[in-house]
């Protein structure tokens, strides 16, 4: 199996190359889109914000350090991007059930109706897209997917020397892959 790029044959560049401009697209579209879901755009909500609040969902209240180590992402990036959920009211600061002086985050019940509903949107809309395909084909696709992305991840988290950011990641994002905010 080749390792780097000057061992792939011909036939493996065309494909390899295929794969790489179909990645590139299903990036811009998902972010032209935000995946916001069946025809409300009420339902959109931004990359980042729906990733935290759904590890904050799926993981229960933490402390920003701990939320950053489980996403992979820097304290700093977690604080600039958890402001505008608390300013909002998704999410809610509250103190420490053992430690009364630290701080905590937790989704807040409007931030997890709000959850709720773009996760409801966002299902509908993988119905939508995926209608025509056979139920063998979509627990493909999302295998094989998820296993892209954990590829991803790993990668990034080696390049960075951040091999504990893989504990927190793969398939517990309610059958997502990994969730980079950046």
């Amino acid at each position: 199996m080749p390792t780097s790029p000057d061992m792939t044959t011909e036939s493996d560049s065309g494909l390899l190359e295929t794969l790489q401009h179909a990645v590139a697209v299903f990036a811009r579209r998902a972010e032209q889109t935000r995946l916001g879901g069946i025809g409300q755009v009420r339902n959109s909500m931004d990359r980042a914000a729906y990733l935290l609040l759904n590890r904050l969902d799926n993981e229960g209240p933490m402390g920003v350090k701990a939320l950053a180590a489980s996403m992979g992402i820097d304290s700093s990036t977690v604080t600039r991007q958890v402001a505008p959920l608390v300013d909002t009211g998704l999410v809610k600061r509250t103190s420490h059930p053992e430690d009364g002086r630290a701080v905590v985050l937790q989704l807040s019940p409007r931030g997890q109706a709000r959850l709720a509903e773009v996760r409801a949107s966002r299902r509908a809309l993988m119905a939508e897209l995926t209608d025509s395909w056979a139920p063998e084909e979509r627990e493909m696709f999302t295998a094989l997917l998820t296993r892209f992305n954990t590829a991803l991840l790993q990668r990034q988290a080696s390049r960075e020397g951040r091999a504990e950011a893989l504990s927190g990641e793969g398939p517990g994002e309610s059958g997502q892959g990994p969730d980079q905010a950046r």
